[in-house]
Order: structure tokens, then sequence, then C-alpha cells
């Protein structure tokens, strides 16, 4: 096994045991530290994802790891009150403020449940969007198994993740950006733990080639991967077959 695999498997451990103690710690401030940390560009790049599905009114949609709920009222908006979204996350604190922010969101249901193994039927859902989730699941393969076991012919999903840029000097930024800016902002707030797992999370995850060769594997075609700030994040969109 090369240091990277060592790497890799390490923080998938963590990730494993703490994530979800992480983020019922965290749920309190994490949109106010999203809002900071990112200066309020997260709710652009959320949009973006939203806006890039093929998704009508009266549609059927998934959110994965919902946190707060940022995109599942944004899928709600698309399919409008005749249409459903489910906000699905693994952690019950998160999901409590989402529920208090969705006063007049009748289409939007709330569930605790765990991403590689949701509790709906094969080919329900029309749009499945997953914000900061794929580098905190256990198996991003299952949670791509599952994803399109869950699309209905001709579903979408959107993946907005952190991701690899390209330029070495952006990669130094990214690294100086999440140890110097990220960790001791969370650190004012008291979360400066919580927050020091960021980095390595993104080491571990897969580079773009790779995680559109995972997707396409699965099944998906139609597959877009596109750079946001020069690839610190990214929006990856696929589509499932007919």
């Amino acid at each position: 096994m090369t240091s990277s695999s060592v790497v890799c498997a390490g923080v998938l451990e963590v990730l494993m045991t703490d994530v979800r103690a992480l983020f019922e710690r965290i749920a309190p401030l994490y949109d106010r530290l999203n809002d900071r940390l990112s200066f309020g560009l997260h709710h652009v790049w959320k949009q973006m994802a939203v806006d890039w599905l093929h998704l009508e009114a009266g549609a059927r949609a998934l959110d994965l790891c919902c946190g707060t709920g940022d995109l599942t009222r944004l899928l709600a908006r698309r399919v409008g009150r005749q249409g459903q979204v489910i906000g699905l996350d693994f952690a019950a604190a998160p999901l409590a403020i989402a529920q208090q922010r969705s006063f007049g969101y009748p289409q939007i249901q709330w569930v605790q449940g765990d991403a590689l193994a949701v509790p709906y039927g094969d080919r329900t859902f029309a749009a499945i969007t997953m914000g900061y989730g794929l580098r905190n699941v256990a198996s991003i393969p299952q949670a791509l198994r599952e994803m399109y076991r869950l699309l209905q012919p001709q579903g979408q999903i959107a993946i907005l993740e952190f991701s690899h840029p390209e330029s070495p000097a952006l990669e130094q930024f990214q690294a100086w950006y999440l140890q110097q800016w990220v960790v001791p902002t969370a650190q004012a707030h008291d979360f400066g733990t919580e927050y020091d797992y960021l980095w390595p999370s993104i080491q571990a995850f897969p580079k773009p080639a790779d995680l559109c060769a995972m997707i396409q594997a699965t099944g998906f075609h139609a597959i877009r991967h596109y750079p946001l700030l020069g690839g610190l994040m990214a929006v990856t969109l696929a589509e499932r077959d007919g």
C-alpha cells in the first residue's frame, strides 16, 4: 500500500467514525461560518448546480447530505408546490435547523438517513443533488450506485464539492486558505478541531478525471465537470440512461 493510500484510508476511517458527531456539533454555526469562509459564494455555486439540472415543475428531487437545506430549498423552488423534494442527512441537528427554515415549502420532506442506503425505491427521483457531502461518505462508489438506483431514466445528478486545482499555485493557495484562514476562523468560534479534517479529506478525494471515471463506471453518461474558481471547487453533472 502506498503512503497516499494510507492517508486516504486513515481519513476515511476518521470520517466514518466522527463525521456525524462533527456535524451535530457545528450545526448551530455552520451556515454563518460557510458565509464567512466562502465570502458568500457558496450560495452562488449551489444555485449554479441547481440551474444546470433539467428539472421541471412538478418533478420529484432528492438532496443527499442536505445539511441545513440550502440546496433542498433551491430544488423546491424549481419543482414548485406541485413537486416534491426530499432533504436527507444522517445528522439530526442540521436537519432540525433545516426544518425550522422550511416554512413556506410544503413540498419538502426532511428525512434522517444514510446516503449509502436511502429508504426509497428504484427510479424514484428526476434529479439528485449532493453539496459537500461526497467527501464524507464511507464509500464513494456505493454513494454513486445508490444515486444511480434512485434516479429515473434520463434523471440527473449534480455534485458540488471541493476539488483539485490543476495549477500548482492554486493548489498551494488552497492549502494556505484552509490552514491559515478556515481553521483559524473556525477556532475563533471554538470549532478549530472540527475543521482540521478539511484539508486531509480534500487530499483524499478523487481528482476530477478519477471522479468522472468512477461516475462513468457506475453507469452514468453525459458527464460534465465544471471547475469553479480555477478548480478550487467544482460541480459535476451526469445523467442516467434510459
